[in-house]
């Protein structure tokens, strides 16, 4: 069952096994275990991350394509859904219109980009899909009669998905059943469904030939396959599932706007993730997530108490000022790629593989 359910794609380590269940049922009894605002937000941020970074593993790990329009698709399923909610009001109907159009728009683009820019190489690929976000994060800034510039756009959802909306009278293991629970479990269980399936394709014939491009792509050439149409496959699905991300994270926040969707360093973050959990692996997604969202969220935090801890020396004090949380975050992040060049999941196969009796 869990082998079928996982692909046959199974972690193959029990400390990579531990690790994914305890993020699992950190996710699922978040709102149980963590009670707060700010928990419940970082929760909700890593579900949505983790299906963000494996649709986008999808085209670095496994297919070997590097591109900067990932936040593009991420960013036109936040559109799609807060604009069509804002104008049409906060219904179900309008959900499924935004998403819809929001899909749609996204595999065009794909399609394009793919068809056009996909047959040239490397870094030359990489730059015309920085132009191409570029230029979209300029016009959803500049159209702000349509998506509020600068600004965004703040809008209403469906009833059921109010936080002032309760299921019935009571709470449950001290918590209240509120329209916040209900959008958190369905940005959880959708995010949950959307993983599976990216395991799914990962693990699928398909997935198999986009790392044969991956490793040589002039070879899968000559054995037959036809690399610009998987390329640009690789493409749509990422973009696809890329824009289902941004429309789970935009009924989340009920809002929308350029600097929370389509700026680079939501691109930058991706990147790091995907370093960080390793390329190649949908698991990478999920640990990498967990681990820069909670650093992002609680380094600070823990630098503040640091701080305060050593107030008697002030040269290590100041060294630990929470201002200065971005620098540890880096250090962090370059411990972890020189310690886990293979990333944390890649690290951690490879030594039970080692250690595993032939």
């Amino acid at each position: 069952m869990i082998k079928t359910l996982l692909s046959s794609d199974l972690p193959r380590s029990r400390l990579l096994s531990a690790l994914l269940l305890v993020v699992l049922f950190g996710l699922a009894l978040a709102p149980f275990l963590f009670p707060g605002a700010r928990s419940l937000n970082v929760a909700a941020t890593i579900c949505v991350f983790i299906v963000l970074v494996a649709s986008y593993d999808l085209l670095l790990g496994y297919t070997g394509i590097v591109s900067f329009a990932h936040t593009m698709f991420y960013g036109i399923g936040a559109y799609g859904v807060g604009l069509a909610l804002h104008s049409m009001g906060p219904s179900w109907w309008a959900i499924f219109v935004g998403t819809a159009g929001a899909l749609s728009l996204s595999l065009v683009l794909a399609l394009v980009i793919g068809l056009f820019s996909l047959r040239v190489r490397a870094i030359f690929y990489a730059m015309i899909t920085l132009a191409v976000a570029s230029a979209f994060a300029v016009l959803a800034s500049q159209l702000s009669d349509l998506t509020g510039g600068e600004d965004g756009r703040t809008f209403r959802v469906p009833e059921i998905l109010q936080p002032g909306f309760h299921l019935f009278e009571g709470e449950i293991l001290g918590r209240a059943i509120d329209g916040k629970l209900i959008t958190y479990y369905l940005v959880f269980c959708s995010a949950l469904a959307l993983f599976l399936f990216m395991l799914r394709i990962v693990n699928s014939p398909f997935g198999r030939v986009l790392q044969a491009i991956r490793e040589n792509d002039f070879r899968a050439e000559a054995l037959g396959y036809r690399t610009v149409i998987y390329r640009t496959l690789a493409n749509c699905l990422g973009a696809l599932v890329a824009t289902l991300a941004g429309v789970l994270m935009a009924l989340w926040l009920r809002y929308v706007g350029p600097k929370t969707m389509l700026s680079f360093e939501v691109m930058t973050d991706i990147l790091l993730i995907v370093v960080i959990g390793g390329m190649g692996t949908v698991y990478g997604a999920v640990i990498g997530s967990a681990l820069f969202i909670l650093m992002q969220n609680y380094l600070q935090v823990l630098m503040r108490e640091a701080s305060d801890a050593m107030a008697a020396v002030p040269l290590l004090a100041n060294l630990f000022h929470p201002d200065r949380w971005l620098l540890w975050l880096g250090v962090l992040f370059v411990l972890s790629v020189y310690f886990f060049p293979t990333g944390i999941v890649g690290r951690l196969r490879t030594r039970a593989a080692v250690r595993r009796p032939r």
